[in-house]
């Protein structure tokens, strides 16, 4: 398997568990292709945005075989490009 496949098959797992957390009835294939800003029309709260950057570092860790430190930037880039807006925030 080529690496952009599998990049793109990670980015699907990790996009389709932060909609299951964040209890949306939502899949990367409902946003795939997007240009409009649909991570800001749908929301979680930060324990929610939690539990799915540790899940989703356990899983970069898992599937690219990255050490903690990698796969946390990783997730951390991944939760500002495209994480869902944070609904309980202080800072709203």
């Amino acid at each position: 398997m080529k690496r952009a496949d599998k990049n793109k098959l990670v980015l699907k797992e990790l996009i389709d568990k932060m909609f299951e957390i964040a209890g949306h009835d939502l899949k990367f294939e409902d946003v795939e292709g997007r240009t409009d800003n649909w991570f800001q029309q749908h929301t979680m709260t930060e324990a929610q945005n939690e539990e799915w950057r540790d899940w989703g570092t356990k899983f970069i860790m898992k599937k690219h075989r990255y050490n903690k430190y990698l796969a946390d930037r990783d997730m951390r880039m991944l939760d500002l490009y495209c994480g869902l807006k944070i609904s309980d925030s202080k800072y709203n």
